[in-house]
């Protein structure tokens, strides 16, 4: 098995994980589905703000719940996190089930919770328990147009030859 493989954790293991962590722990969250330069340049963001990064992955019924398509996720969860936990900007990688990381945050509770794009942070519910215990929450603007939603769509629009 591959190093890169050991960065993928249980959830039920996250606390002890996390407490093994280099200090400050950013996280964040996603559905990171098909890999583009965006996510690898918000990642890489998100883990300069801090000394470790963990991301939290939708499973693949929570990416169904979260109405992205019928053929959504194209990966599995399982194929997500280890691309992801192959990145060297990733510390950890673990899997959450629920509409929101809410649960996730609430058992490591990161130093720094980051989302991309323009999230209210002060709103979404991880925001407000980050800031209820102390943490510190932030958003990064996207450097790059790019999505697996827009990936698809240019995928079915180029012409069969």
């Amino acid at each position: 098995m591959p190093d890169f493989e050991n960065k993928v954790c249980e959830r039920e293991q996250l606390l002890d994980r996390v407490k093994a962590l280099a200090k400050p722990v950013v996280l964040t969250n996603g559905v990171f589905d098909l890999l583009h330069r965006g996510h690898v340049t918000y990642l890489a963001q998100a883990r300069a703000l801090g000394a470790s990064l963990i991301v939290a992955v939708n499973t693949d019924a929570s990416v169904r719940r979260l109405g992205k398509g019928e053929e959504r996720p194209i990966n599995s969860c399982e194929d997500r996190m280890a691309v992801l936990a192959a990145l060297a900007a990733v510390d950890l990688v673990v899997a959450f089930d629920e509409d929101t990381a809410l649960e996730t945050v609430l058992i490591a509770k990161p130093d720094l919770y980051v989302k991309g794009g323009d999230y209210e942070m002060h709103t979404i519910p991880e925001g407000k328990a980050v800031l209820a215990y102390g943490g510190k929450v932030q958003a990064i603007h996207f450097e790059h147009d790019r999505s697996t939603t827009k990936t698809l769509q240019k995928m079915r629009q180029t012409p069969q030859t």
